[in-house]
């Protein structure tokens, strides 16, 4: 494991930078997938489902109950 406090603060933020992507990747992936639930189960399903992955309950409603609030994909 690295030891982030040798490191100089430019590399710091760069390395807090990619964590913060990280993150909001996987949470992206789990976002996708509650809404896969929503289409195949139902809306307690999908609800459960990212709740248990700890997505933030603004974020829950906003996926779920208003799709057309949803962030278009990039192409």
């Amino acid at each position: 494991m690295m030891d982030v406090s040798t490191l100089h603060p430019h590399h710091l933020a760069e390395v807090s930078e990619l964590f913060q992507q990280r993150l909001d990747l996987q949470s992206s992936a789990i976002v996708d997938k509650g809404i896969a639930v929503q289409d195949c189960f139902n809306t307690m399903c999908a609800i459960e489902y990212l709740k248990s992955h700890n997505i933030n309950p603004q974020v829950i409603e906003r996926v779920l109950l208003q799709p057309e609030q949803r962030r278009r994909l990039a192409h």
